[in-house]
C-alpha cells in the first residue's frame, strides 16, 4: 500500500476500519506532479504542468472558444482534483445558511464532483466492501443498484418506505439493527421517486433511530442524498437536511452529504456536486483526509472536475440577482405542485383509479393503479394518450416539474381514464 495511503488511514483512525478495500488504498499524490507543479507555481520560469500559455503568460485559448462565454480565461485552465477552493469555501458557506444546525457543526470542505450520481459512485467505492449491505427505502431510485450492486458489489436491504403516510421508522430501525455490524444507509429527501420529505415531528425519530443502532454498536455510514434540496412545497415539511443532525450524532456515524447545483440551481448539465463529511469528534486532519481520499478518487477517474462549469457556479452566486431568481424557478414548481392538489380535491373519484403515495416536494410524485398492472399503464398511455410516465416498483412516477401548469389537468385526467379503461 502506498505511503500516503497509510498515513491518510491512520490519521482516520477507527473510521478508517469504514472503508473498503479500495477505500483504503486511496490516496491523493501530494508528491507527484500535482505536488511539485504546486511548488513550481510562483516560479518565474514554470515548465511543469501540462497546459499552455500565450506569450504574455495567458492561457491559449481559441477564440472559437473563448468569446462563447464572458468568463475570464482561466476558465479553461484546469482545476484542482479537490475543486476550486473560492467555490468550495463559498459552498460550505452556503451549506451553513441553507442548513442553520450546520453552523455550530465541524464537516469538511466540500470536495467537487461531477454531480451527484458521480458524487454517490465515489462513495461506493471508498466504502462498500463485497457483501455490504446498502439499507434504502424500497421506494428508491434505481441508480444506487447499479452503482451499489453491480459496481461495487454491496447488496440492497429494502424497507417499506410509508406506514400510515409517513416514513416509516420503525422498519428502517429493525433494517439498521439486523444482523451485521457495519450499515449503509442512504436517505433521499426529497426521494427521487415519490417526491415525499419527511415532516418536522418524523425527522427527529429518523435521527434518534439511527442514534440508538450506533448506540448498539451499528457502525453506520449515514448517506443524504440531498439531490432535490430545498423543494419543499408545505408547512411542516422538514426543510433542513439531516445531515446537520448526523453531523455530530455519535462516534458510530459518519455523514455524508451529496448535494450539488444540479436541481438546486435547475443547470442539469453544468454537472457541479460536492461531497460534505462529518462525525463526531472529528479533527481538522481527519476530515481532510477523507477530502484526499475523494480527491484521489477524482484524480484518478477524470482529472478534475469541469473548470467551465466550476466558474459559471461561483460567477451565479456572486450574481446579486440569484437569490431572486431562484426564488422564481422555485414558485413554477410549487405552482404545479399546488395545482396537484386542487385537482385531487376536486376529483374525488381518482381514488376509484389510483392511490396517490405521499408527496411534499422535489420534482416527482407517484401513484399506484387499482386493479391493473402499471406497466400495462404506462404503455396504454403512451399509445392512446400520448402521455409518458415511469414505472418504478409497481407505481407509476410522475414528473410534474416536466410538465406545464396548462397540461397537469389533463395528465391525470388521462391516467384515470387509461386505468379505467384496462379495467
Amino acid at each position: 500500500m502506498n505511503e500516503l495511503a497509510l498515513k491518510l488511514n491512520e490519521t482516520l483512525g477507527p473510521i478508517a476500519e469504514l472503508l473498503s478495500p479500495i477505500g483504503k488504498r486511496g490516496y491523493f499524490p501530494y508528491g507527484g506532479i500535482l505536488g511539485q507543479g504546486a511548488e513550481a507555481k510562483s516560479c518565474d520560469i514554470n515548465a511543469t504542468i501540462g497546459m499552455a500559455f500565450e506569450e504574455d503568460g495567458s492561457p491559449l485559448v481559441i477564440d472559437a472558444f473563448a468569446k462563447q462565454t464572458n468568463l475570464p480565461k482561466s476558465a479553461f485552465l484546469y482545476a484542482s482534483s479537490f475543486g476550486m477552493p473560492k467555490l468550495r469555501q463559498l459552498w460550505a458557506e452556503m451549506q451553513a445558511k441553507k442548513n442553520p444546525g450546520l453552523k455550530s457543526k465541524k464537516y469538511s470542505l466540500p470536495v467537487v464532483t461531477n454531480a451527484l450520481t458521480h458524487g454517490i459512485r465515489i462513495i461506493a467505492e471508498l466504502f462498500v466492501c463485497e457483501g455490504d449491505e446498502i439499507v434504502v427505502p424500497d421506494l428508491y431510485w434505481d441508480n444506487y443498484s447499479l452503482i451499489f450492486e453491480t459496481a461495487c458489489g454491496g447488496t440492497i436491504r429494502t424497507f417499506e418506505t410509508f406506514a400510515g403516510g409517513e416514513f416509516n421508522v420503525e422498519a428502517m430501525k429493525a433494517s439498521l439493527l439486523a444482523p451485521g455490524d457495519k450499515k449503509i444507509l442512504i436517505l433521499n429527501f426529497p426521494n427521487n421517486p415519490t417526491g415525499y420529505t419527511c415532516t418536522d415531528a418524523i425527522a427527529p425519530q429518523i435521527v434518534a433511530a439511527i442514534k440508538e443502532a450506533a448506540e448498539k454498536g451499528k457502525k453506520i455510514i449515514v448517506v443524504n442524498d440531498d439531490a432535490y434540496f430545498g423543494l419543499v412545497y408545505e408547512e411542516g415539511v422538514h426543510g433542513e437536511s439531516l445531515f446537520s443532525d448526523f453531523a455530530d450524532l455519535h462516534e458510530n456515524v459518519l455523514a455524508v452529504k451529496l448535494d450539488g447545483t444540479t436541481k438546486e440551481d435547475y443547470v442539469w448539465g453544468l454537472r457541479v456536486g460536492f461531497i460534505t463529511f462529518a462525525f463526531k469528534g472529528a479533527t481538522d486532519e481527519q476530515l481532510k483526509a477523507l477530502e484526499a481520499k475523494v480527491a484521489g478518487n477524482v484524480r484518478s477517474a477524470v482529472s478534475n472536475i469541469t473548470s467551465l462549469g466550476q466558474s459559471m457556479a461561483l460567477e451565479a452566486y456572486s450574481n446579486p440577482a440569484y437569490d431572486e431568481q431562484k426564488a422564481q424557478k422555485y414558485e413554477v414548481l410549487k405552482k404545479r405542485y399546488t395545482k396537484i392538489r386542487e385537482i385531487f380535491a376536486s376529483h374525488p373519484e381518482y381514488a376509484q383509479s389510483f392511490e396517490v403515495m405521499p408527496f411534499n416536494s422535489g420534482y416527482f410524485m407517484c401513484v399506484k393503479p387499482i386493479g391493473v398492472d402499471a406497466e400495462k399503464v404506462r404503455k396504454h398511455l403512451i399509445e392512446k394518450y400520448s402521455t409518458g410516465t415511469i414505472v418504478l416498483s409497481g407505481l407509476l412516477r410522475l414528473a410534474f416539474a416536466t410538465v406545464s401548469l396548462d397540461k397537469i389537468d389533463s395528465l391525470f385526467a388521462n391516467v384515470d381514464a387509461a386505468i379505467r379503461e384496462l379495467r
